[in-house]
């Protein structure tokens, strides 16, 4: 654990999994810097442990979950909206017109 808002699964890692919620504005000390966090950051979501460049790897676990498609701070929030899965393809809630729930 790094602290009480977010964990480090695997010293491979590039990204901490956020275990206590933390909302857009709040301050956090991470690896020794003073990060304020630019979005909502909810249990289980993902923000960068280093600047992670567009095409770079996002490493969870010590292995790839996917890719970045775009560039990622130092302590911004990872997810769908700036990375894809290299594996599978991303999927959407929003049921598409004319398909049942």
């Amino acid at each position: 654990m790094i602290n009480k808002h977010f964990v480090l699964l695997n010293e491979a890692d590039n990204v901490f999994v956020c275990c206590k919620e933390l909302r857009v504005g709040e301050s956090i000390a991470l690896e020794g810097a003073d990060t304020v966090m630019t979005s909502d950051i909810t249990v289980g979501h993902k923000i960068a442990r280093k600047q992670i460049a567009q095409g770079e790897k996002i490493i969870k676990y010590g292995v790839s979950i996917g890719s970045a498609t775009q560039d990622i701070a130092f302590g911004e929030h990872t997810h769908m909206h700036n990375m894809k899965s290299d594996y599978i393809a991303s999927h959407t809630r929003q049921k598409r017109a004319g398909e049942e729930k």
